[in-house]
């Protein structure tokens, strides 16, 4: 048995966490840049949202990774009960949460130099990071050693894709993530850029003037991926999507449907689940992120 530990850009639901025996390091957000608050405990996700949309003149609030001392009391109560431990942590080229869960890890192995903790960069954030932090639970819970677990967890990092689109470009730019959109027409008012993650960074897919319109390519864009995956031979079933939102539910639910309507035949578009994307990163995509994550199973 082992303990998984997450950071909490995985976004996973508090219950669905506390069900799955996983424990998550919170990030914190400001809208302040002086009082910081964890996010979910201290800061509920909807209520960021709401602060968000609700504020009569657009403040952007800020995120900060989980310190070491965090990662340092999450790994030590495992490490003294002999329990291995592998914590799975958002991209490094979004965030330092993986060197401080990594400094913590160095630090406690002076004192127990004996303990097992596997720091993994999972090269994704968001959803795509909950989904990811999903399959090692079920690896875990079907028995797989520690060593391969952790092995097939690297084994899928590369497979890992985000398609989404955001409500407008200005948070976008005020969280200094435009300058990795080389190319996006960031000047021009009122565009939906559409982005893709893959193996730890964010490419320009595209732009769209109209919502509606922004999200049917999203959908493109993982028809175009599926397909060129099929082409090289892959089984489709070997793979999981969900829907990752902001602030806007309804929006959410029915491009659920449409989504499932769409790849219906193609995936198991009965199994998708939807996932509100946290403030960590909504801090950088404004109140209305949607889009899709796709994942190997491990």
């Amino acid at each position: 048995m082992y303990q998984i530990i997450s950071d909490g850009s995985c976004d996973l639901p508090e219950q669905l966490a506390k069900d799955k025996g996983v424990e998550v390091v919170p990030f914190y957000v400001s809208f302040d840049e002086k009082t910081y608050y964890k996010e979910i405990s201290e800061m509920p996700i909807r209520k960021f949202y709401d602060l968000m949309v609700e504020q009569e003149n657009v403040v952007f609030p800020r995120s900060s990774l989980p310190s070491i001392e965090d990662y340092m009391v999450s790994f030590e109560k495992y490490v003294k009960q002999g329990i291995p431990v592998i914590c799975i942590c958002i991209t490094v080229k979004f965030s330092g949460s993986y060197q401080a869960a990594m400094s913590a890890k160095d630090i406690l192995l002076e004192t127990y130099p004996d303990a097992k903790i596997e720091v993994i960069d999972s090269m994704v954030d968001t959803v795509l990071q909950g989904m990811y932090v999903l399959e090692a639970v079920r690896l875990r819970d079907q028995g797989v050693s520690y060593e391969e677990a952790v092995q097939r967890l690297l084994d899928i990092r590369e497979s890992g894709r985000i398609f989404f689109t955001v409500g407008n470009v200005e948070y976008l730019k005020h969280g200094g993530r435009i300058g990795k959109l080389s190319g996006l027409a960031a000047s021009v008012l009122g565009i939906r850029p559409l982005i893709t993650l893959k193996e730890g960074e964010i490419f320009p897919s595209g732009i769209s003037r109209a919502r509606r319109k922004s999200l049917e390519s999203v959908m493109k864009l993982l028809d175009t991926h599926i397909k060129s995956l099929q082409a090289a031979g892959e089984d489709m079933a070997d793979y999981v999507v969900d829907v990752g939102y902001g602030y806007d539910i309804p929006e959410a639910e029915e491009f659920l449907g449409k989504l499932k309507e769409r790849f219906r035949g193609v995936l198991d578009v009965d199994q998708i689940q939807m996932y509100q994307i946290g403030a960590g990163i909504a801090v950088h995509t404004g109140p209305y992120p949607l889009g899709i994550g796709f994942l190997k199973k491990a």
